[in-house]
């Protein structure tokens, strides 16, 4: 019984060791990864705020990218167009212009219907990407004058 009441508190000892560690793990973590202040912190610096509004524009640069890379691939491969010609479809459609060419091919259709789709979930995407540090410094600021 001794022994059993040994291993059990034993457990309970690793376990509130393990959960403290975790705690402390946690709030390491938050601290070296947090991008944005915290309510009761003071406003970040200006320079500050603008690594993050560069940050967020090298985003939207790579979504942009991976964007017209599968676009012009796609438009190649299932529309037979070369590539130049893929790429100014995928960029006309992907900043909301419609396509320059003519569908023939059923392929063809369903890929620029998909596209127009994706294409405007990544626009929604970049925007919210771009106004997200705005927005937060703007509430950040709201909220210290609260106090």
């Amino acid at each position: 019984m001794a022994k059993a009441v040994m291993i059990l508190s034993s457990s309970i000892h690793f376990d509130v060791e393990g959960a403290l560690s975790k705690k402390q793990s946690r709030q390491t973590q938050r601290s070296t990864s947090q991008k944005y202040e915290r309510r009761d912190e003071p406003m970040a610096s200006m320079s500050s705020f603008l690594g993050r509004l560069f940050r967020a524009f090298l985003a939207t640069l790579v979504i942009v990218s991976v964007s017209l890379a599968i676009g012009t691939v796609g438009y190649s491969y299932f529309l037979d167009m070369p590539w130049i010609d893929g790429l100014i479809n995928a960029s006309m459609i992907l900043t909301g212009m419609g396509p320059v060419d003519r569908m023939e091919s059923t392929a063809g259709k369903l890929f620029a219907t998909f596209y127009a789709l994706y294409s405007g979930l990544a626009f929604l995407s970049m925007v919210a990407i771009i106004i997200a540090p705005v927005y937060h410094r703007f509430l950040h600021h709201f909220h210290l004058d609260d106090e």
